[in-house]
């Protein structure tokens, strides 16, 4: 259903616009999904009174990679885009409208960042881990996790280190198993790829990056082990992917079946075709982002292991530039670091979080990490971010 648009006031310039984005996200949805004005001063979580404390809780992260703008999600003009966030997944959830992003705005960094409270400042496109120690490390060692409790799937350009980092302090071994599902797809089709040309794209600012095979990255030789899949079977799913995002997705739903992680990070990147300057791919990756993110939930729902005690928080990497941008293509980069590149949103949903609300409060990226050790129980002591605890 498409909603009436509101009147919007002229767009100001400066510091003042990250506000406004904030703002105007914060109205629309309160229009359209029907959210409440949240507080910072609320009483402590429902997840410590409801039946989930009886289970083990489990977090979802998804990065909404690539970065999306208002424009064509949140702003009215947008809405269309973005059907099952508007009107099954914000009405659930507890939605920050303002987000920042105060670090390099690469994909690869800025996931590093992401996952270490720390803004890193690595080559973009070095396969390199990250510096300081990742929520894995933390939660692992904290919690005496198994490396089976804690998983990336993530597109493959260098992210393959993603799941551990340097520290010393921590030490190989002690971070995410890394599934790339297009590494292991072009290693099972041995060669033969023009049957998935359109599955193997790998980076739209550097089509020639390849990222070597290094890490705690899942191989070929372990697809059956770990995803109980075979390479026929593997092969035969990805013949019906349209995108590297739905294979991606399939594969996290094995992980879930077959070993149930408690804290799971998935980076989708379909959205970042648009660094091709095709328009119309890059709409067409936001509609299926959206799809896909309902997708998940739905399947979180009906799997007993996640069912009433995961947590599932979605958000972009960073933004994309504004048409009015100097120096900008508008959609197409990130390049400029301007607000609108940099102000971006989350939404958090299932245990543990207030259904409908809206925060206005400014937040940074760096601030995911210690919340998630709040809300599992670990300390991310390196970390340079700070609690939300509108989520605690």
């Amino acid at each position: 259903m498409i909603h009436r648009a509101h009147q919007i006031a002229p767009v100001p310039n400066g510091p003042e616009l990250a506000r406004y984005i904030g703002r105007t996200r914060r109205d629309f949805l309160r229009d359209v999904a029907g959210v409440a004005l949240g507080s910072a001063l609320v009483s402590g979580s429902p997840f410590l009174y409801g039946q989930a404390t009886q289970k083990k809780r489990k977090v979802i992260v998804v990065t909404f990679g690539g970065g999306a703008r208002d424009q064509e999600t949140f702003a009215p003009e947008g809405q269309h885009n973005i059907p099952n966030m508007l009107q099954m997944l914000a009405p659930q959830s507890s939605f920050f409208t303002h987000v920042t992003n105060a670090g390099i705005l690469g994909h690869y960094v800025a996931t590093a960042s992401l996952t270490t409270g720390v803004y890193e400042t690595l080559n973009n496109f070095a396969v390199t881990p990250p510096e300081h120690p990742t929520v894995f490390e933390y939660f692992r060692k904290d919690l005496k996790r198994p490396s089976s409790d804690t998983w990336v799937v993530a597109p493959s350009n260098g992210f393959n280190r993603i799941g551990e980092s340097n520290s010393r302090s921590f030490g190989p071994g002690h971070g995410a198993g890394v599934i790339l599902p297009k590494h292991l797809l072009e290693a099972a089709s041995a060669g033969r790829t023009g049957d998935f040309a359109h599955l193997l794209q790998d980076n739209y600012e550097n089509p020639f990056n390849a990222a070597r095979l290094g890490g705690s990255e899942v191989e070929l030789q372990q697809l059956d082990r770990i995803l109980k899949l075979s390479v026929s079977d593997f092969t035969a799913h990805a013949r019906t992917a349209s995108s590297p995002d739905e294979l991606s997705m399939y594969i996290v739903k094995q992980l879930m079946r077959e070993e149930s992680p408690s804290l799971l990070w998935i980076t989708l990147h379909d959205i970042d075709i648009a660094h091709s300057g095709a328009y119309s791919l890059y709409v067409d990756a936001i509609r299926r982002t959206d799809r896909l993110c309902a997708d998940l939930w739905d399947s979180v729902q009906k799997d007993p292991e996640y069912a009433g005690n995961t947590t599932l928080l979605i958000l972009p990497d960073f933004g994309r530039d504004a048409d009015t941008d100097a120096g900008a293509n508008g959609f197409q980069h990130h390049r400029t670091g301007g607000a609108a590149s940099r102000t971006t949103w989350m939404m958090a949903l299932g245990a543990g979080v207030r259904h409908g609300v809206v925060y206005d409060r400014p937040v940074q990226s760096i601030d995911l990490v210690p919340t998630l050790g709040a809300m599992m129980g670990f300390s991310a002591g390196l970390s340079n971010g700070s609690l939300i605890r509108e989520l605690l």
